[in-house]
């Protein structure tokens, strides 16, 4: 009987255990229940569902990079395109759903705004222009463009 109650104690503690989560500042996970999202977890000490909720995305709201080394055709001829792209999540509930693929959500969309900018303008308006068109796209997933450093060789 002893050894049942200890065996039944422990495993109570592993469940609280499980079920305790802690959200370092600067991060929101975003909690999936049976595969579907359910909430999203802010920094602190939270409460989950073991077995039934689980950890599906660590979202981190600090800012990242993105270097682009690309061949582009702008204007009449093919330029090289050297840019580093400053970026973060504002609002990690829309960008959930493309937090795992935004690397590639952000490289193809700058590509596409490089193709429709002045070659000829000085790199000042070129990168805000960039920044501009960046912005109003990747702002309904909850992204943002806070700086961009590009040159056309």
């Amino acid at each position: 009987m002893p050894l049942t109650l200890i065996a039944l104690f422990c495993l109570v503690l592993t469940v609280v255990a499980l079920s305790v989560k802690r959200i370092p500042e600067g991060q929101v996970y975003s909690l999936h229940r049976l595969g579907r999202p359910a909430r999203l977890l802010t920094p602190g000490t939270h409460m989950v569902l073991p077995l039934l909720e689980r950890v599906a995305h660590k979202i981190s709201l600090t800012g990242r990079t993105l270097r682009l080394d690309e061949t582009l055709a702008i204007g009449a001829a093919p330029r090289a395109v050297h840019a580093t792209l400053y970026w973060q999540v504002l609002d990690p509930a829309r960008a959930e759903t493309v937090i795992e693929g935004a690397d590639a959500l952000m490289r193809a969309r700058a590509q596409t705004a490089l193709l429709a900018i002045d070659p000829d303008a000085p790199a000042r308006e070129r990168n805000a222009a960039l920044k501009l068109a960046l912005n109003a796209v990747l702002q309904a997933h909850g992204l943002l463009v806070t700086r961009i450093d590009a040159e056309l060789d």
